[in-house]
């Protein structure tokens, strides 16, 4: 259990996920961090980007929607906004959304929040890339 660290990913709704992992590799706001056990302790607001869990039997992709991480020795959690394993993501839903974005922010309406149309573009852009497992 030593080369193991608890990952615990919470989100309004639900736990996400709960497993012991070997690493993690998350997007903060002023950087990326690699997370092994034993880490010493931290908390950074994330990014809305992927986040990679290296287990024993390979490398998992999760979706966050932004959020809140704090690693302790021997725990990480996450809170998030949102967050998906890749086979819940509904694939055209996040499609339809990317496109819908990508149409107000081409569209130059003046009604149009913009900060609002790039999230909704990258969360969509992120969560196809985590259901392709291409990233």
């Amino acid at each position: 259990m030593a080369n193991k660290i608890r990952l615990d990913i919470v989100t309004p709704d639900r736990v996400v996920y709960s497993e012991d992992v070997n690493m993690v590799i998350a997007r903060a706001t002023d950087g990326d961090l690699g997370i092994l056990p034993g880490h010493a302790p931290l908390i950074a607001g994330l990014e809305i980007w992927p986040l990679r869990v290296l287990k024993d039997d390979g490398e998992q992709l999760l979706s966050l929607c932004g959020g809140f991480i704090e690693v302790r020795p021997q725990k990480i959690t996450v809170l998030a906004s949102c967050a998906e394993l890749p086979e819940e993501i509904d694939v055209t839903r996040a499609e339809a959304a990317k496109e819908r974005a990508e149409s107000r922010l081409k569209g130059g309406m003046p009604d149009i929040d913009v900060h609002r149309a790039e999230m909704a573009l990258k969360r969509a852009m992120m969560r196809l890339k985590v259901a392709d497992r291409k990233f």
